[in-house]
């Protein structure tokens, strides 16, 4: 006798995405092309600090129908990269955010020497030393540096009046998420936030810092977070406003 057995599907992995190029009023933009087998329309969204672009279609979507969406919607495109056009210009002369405050950069002329926010003339000005070419790498080390000398300082109060020990904290670049908790207590902030006003880099420590004690984003954990910031609404909302116009200024 003989048994015939059948092989088990496996779910199929989708496709890795499709990297490409796209020209939007002349500017030419890389795009992600995911499938998704889930999906049954074709989304479009660009991404934070408007430098890239990425696209959701349904499993075996024709190349013709992806062209034909991604023309139809270059108006779209054209209106929302617009509010991108007006970065900052990290260049001597032009500005740069710190703690909320325009700063004018200004080059100091010597090799070496500090990076640092002066007033000058009643005027903020960032001064800045090393080559021309290093400028941008120079600016993105300071705010590094002042970011976490505001977020540690802030995180410590904030880690007292919640009663939890915070295991580490760590900087990065991130697009998605302006921080992150992890379950064991090691904090994760974006750099970039040290370009908002102070009250938002508060919101921020005590965003993550009421992670400690609530991971989730239930009510209780909302109102612990107004608790140890009572400014948290103005801080939404200026981060909703203003978020993407500190992903869209390029230190690169």
């Amino acid at each position: 006798m003989f048994s015939l057995l059948r092989k088990s599907r496996q779910p199929k992995s989708p496709p890795p995405p499709v990297m490409r190029t796209i020209d939007v009023a002349g500017k030419v933009m890389p795009l992600t092309i995911r499938q998704n087998a889930r999906a049954t329309r074709m989304t479009l969204r660009i991404e934070p600090g408007g430098r890239a672009l990425k696209m959701t279609i349904p499993a075996g979507l024709p190349e013709r129908e992806i062209n034909a969406f991604l023309d139809r919607h270059q108006g779209w495109l054209m209106t929302k990269l617009a509010r991108f056009s007006g970065e900052s210009v990290l260049e001597e002369g032009g500005t740069i955010l710190l703690r909320g405050v325009a700063h004018r950069i200004e080059r100091t002329g010597k090799l070496r020497g500090l990076t640092e926010a002066v007033i000058v003339d009643d005027e903020p000005v960032l001064l800045v030393s090393g080559a021309e070419e290093h400028l941008r790498r120079r600016i993105a080390d300071f705010l590094k540096k002042e970011a976490r000398k505001d977020l540690e300082r802030l995180v410590a109060i904030h880690a007292r009046m919640v009663g939890r020990k915070v295991k580490s904290l760590s900087f990065k670049d991130t697009r998605s998420r302006w921080g992150s908790c992890a379950a064991d207590g090691a904090l994760s902030f974006s750099w970039r936030i040290v370009m908002a006003p102070p009250k938002v880099i508060d919101y921020l420590a005590a965003h993550e810092v009421a992670h400690l004690r609530e991971m989730n984003h239930g009510p209780d954990f909302w109102d612990l977070c107004e608790e140890l910031c009572p400014a948290m609404d103005d801080a939404k909302r200026w981060l909703k406003r203003n978020g993407t116009m500190l992903h869209a200024i390029d230190f690169d």
